[in-house]
């Protein structure tokens, strides 16, 4: 059985053209008496004699649309530290090095690269997510925690050290719009459920104050600054909440995932501003401004590429969604727990004080915070 020079070249070019210098050798360099014997073009018989065995490079000579190169090697080199995909690296070099690149040449770029996008996926390697998010209404789910500010392993030990001695706040209080990615904060210097029912009472109490209708879902865990796991104190939370038109859900002991937004932010606070910013700052009013500061960013001006987000702020998204919601709503005040408390006393008695019976059955689940707080 024989083969052709054609069959031949497909298994290896190399072995291909090495054989046909054989044959041209043979024939005393004739090149038409190779090319016969072969079956093949003159020209191929030329190409395998003047050039190499191997393929020449089809890349082309001039490519005006080219990205540059010390472009090119910023991208690989962010991608593979970050492990970010091609629209969250986008969004990363713009805000870091102020270059504003098309998406889609950032992604050609990661794959001439074979730069890999950095996964986690389940143990059964599928991925489910925790809501809808295409077709959730804004202000309408939440993840509630709360983060333990002083944490060695997430904080420069300077900043660690600068924090206890000035005395600043340990705890933060955090509560995350699923829709939008908006965030609500305060802080502490230390936990108690007091505050926690005070907190999400004042969030509530803002929300409905912005025109936020409909029934509000509380996503929380199962720790002791809110109802630590008691059926009989989220009962009763629940039937206060119930006034404003919000529940409380607990997540199962263990089941961390479920609070994945929330957890999220945390470890942005320490990347972008609890590693930097507390040094700067000798009291706890200082602090509170510069939290301020940081929630401000976060709700208008930082990128979320989060799912359905597609690199838009929590401002821009909720604008998109066109709900009849006023924009000022995520421009929550950041304050300090034992200040509310002591100024205007837990949210029991706000309740008592302010909320009485007769008048939310008026109102519905809508209420005017014009009525109720002089915060």
């Amino acid at each position: 059985m024989t083969i052709s020079y054609h069959e031949l070249a497909e298994i290896s070019k190399q072995k291909a053209r090495e054989i046909l210098r054989k044959v041209l050798h043979k024939n005393e360099g004739n090149v038409s008496k190779t090319a016969s014997i072969l079956g093949i073009a003159r020209k191929t018989v030329r190409r395998a004699r003047d050039g190499t065995l191997e393929d020449y490079s089809r890349r082309p000579k001039n490519m005006p649309r080219k990205i540059e190169q010390h472009f090119e090697d910023l991208i690989v080199v962010e991608g593979r530290i970050t492990g970010y995909g091609a629209q969250r690296l986008t969004g990363f070099l713009f805000q870091k090095y102020r270059y504003e690149l098309s998406m889609y040449t950032v992604k050609k770029v990661l794959r001439r690269n074979a730069v890999a996008k950095k996964k986690v996926r389940t143990k059964g390697g599928s991925r489910r997510h925790l809501y809808d998010y295409e077709h959730m209404e804004p202000f309408r789910e939440f993840q509630l925690d709360t983060k333990h500010i002083l944490d060695k392993r997430a904080l420069p030990s300077a900043v660690y050290e600068h924090i206890l001695k000035h005395k600043l706040p340990k705890y933060e209080w955090n509560i995350v719009d699923v829709g939008t990615r908006a965030r609500f904060t305060a802080y502490s210097h230390s936990l108690s459920s007091v505050y926690g029912f005070s907190f999400v009472t004042m969030v509530l109490l803002w929300l409905r104050g912005h025109n936020v209708r409909g029934e509000i879902s509380i996503r929380v865990d199962n720790g002791a600054e809110f109802c630590g796991g008691s059926e009989q104190k989220l009962e009763e939370w629940n039937s206060l909440l119930g006034l404003l038109g919000a529940e409380l859900k607990p997540i199962p002991p263990g089941a961390k995932h479920l609070q994945a937004i929330v957890e999220n932010s945390h470890r942005k606070d320490d990347e972008s501003f609890l590693a930097i910013h507390p040094v700067r700052c000798k009291d706890t009013p200082a602090f509170l401004h510069k939290a301020q500061r940081w929630q401000d960013t976060w709700n208008t001006a930082r990128p979320s590429y989060g799912i359905a987000m597609h690199g838009r702020t929590p401002l821009k998204k909720l604008r998109d969604v066109k709900a009849m919601i006023s924009d000022h709503i995520v421009t929550f005040p950041v304050l300090l727990m034992e200040d509310v408390v002591k100024s205007i006393g837990p949210a029991v008695k706000w309740f008592e004080t302010y909320l009485g019976i007769q008048f939310l059955r008026l109102g519905g689940t809508y209420v005017y915070a014009g009525y109720l707080l002089p915060i």
